[in-house]
């Protein structure tokens, strides 16, 4: 097994949606892309954890064992933090075994681990009364009436339908944080903290799942700074970011402190659920370690990111 290199940078890289797809064959080509964006990093003399988004892969396997549960009433009913735990172990075998492949076809040998990673959250969160996070598929009105009656939330979608909805609440800690350390100091890139984590609500020493979903981006920026990290990299759909995205007078920003960043919160810049979660994110890993570096782009351009040739560099003063 490889031994931890003091001299390389430490990063925690966030994956999202689009370095995934949507469906299983479409994951399965997608990680291949993947794999080679993170293996360019790992050839820049990076030291990468890995997490990921789980958006369209948690709602699949939900709506599945929904399904199954319809037509097949004897089974029981698949709780939330179980859903999250199956889309954290087959999304982890797709991006392990094609980040393996093309580290050993570049002539590395670098051992990649999947950790079923577990997180704490606060039971009295606010996010538990207002939940916002939508999955799985559209329901009839009577589906809907039989969620609210489990105690579940929908929200109507009129002229479709109706959905569920979820609680995203804030990280607390990561369980499995140790096992995580030990790996990455032993040389191995690991892949951790799958859609921002199991929730789970830790009562007098027993974990029990909670029916919620965290932000992977928060949870990427907690797993960057207890890991020490010198860098978080958040991928994700634009190149970098914008000022007045989407507006005739848009402007890049190739560089903020993160003083700029929280105004620019204020502001309300950016939207929520795309990059207003990777600029929160942002600020909390440079508030925990102020020496840090936070590179927002996508994943085409991350190998010039690193460089400094494109994305967006937040630091604790802009530099």
């Amino acid at each position: 097994m490889n031994s931890y290199n003091a001299d390389k940078k430490k990063a925690v890289v966030s994956l999202g949606h689009d370095a995934l797809g949507y469906t299983t064959e479409a994951q399965h080509d997608a990680v291949r892309v993947t794999a080679k964006a993170l293996a360019d990093l790992i050839e820049e003399n990076y030291q990468l954890t890995i997490t990921h988004s789980n958006g369209p892969q948690i709602s699949m396997i939900h709506k599945a064992m929904t399904e199954l549960r319809r037509v097949h009433p004897d089974y029981t009913p698949v709780p939330m933090c179980v859903c999250s735990a199956m889309s954290q172990g087959y999304v982890g075998y797709d991006i392990q075994n094609a980040l393996r492949s093309e580290l050993l076809a570049r002539g590395i040998s670098n051992p990649v681990s999947t950790i079923l990673t577990q997180v704490t959250v606060d039971p009295y969160d606010d996010a538990f009364y207002e939940p916002d996070k939508v999955i799985g598929r559209y329901m009839t009105g009577e589906e809907a009436d039989v969620e609210i009656k489990k105690g579940n939330y929908v929200k109507e979608y009129p002229g479709k339908g109706f959905r569920r909805v979820v609680a995203a609440p804030r990280p607390i800690d990561i369980v499995e944080i140790e096992a995580i350390r030990t790996l990455t100091e032993a040389g191995q890139t690991v892949i951790a903290c799958g859609g921002g984590g199991i929730p789970v609500i830790e009562q007098q020493h027993v974990l029990k799942g909670a029916s919620a979903v965290i932000e992977k981006d928060a949870i990427a920026a907690k797993l960057a700074s207890d890991l020490d990290c010198q860098e978080l990299i958040l991928l994700t759909g634009v190149d970098q970011v914008y000022k007045n995205f989407g507006k005739e007078n848009q402007t890049p920003v190739s560089a903020m402190s993160a003083a700029e960043a929280r105004i620019m919160i204020a502001e309300g810049q950016f939207e929520a659920g795309t990059m207003l979660p990777k600029i929160e994110a942002a600020v909390s890993y440079l508030e925990k370690a102020p020496g840090g570096r936070v590179l927002i782009t996508s994943m085409r351009k991350v190998k010039d990111a690193v460089k400094g040739k494109a994305g967006t560099v937040i630091t604790a003063d802009g530099q």
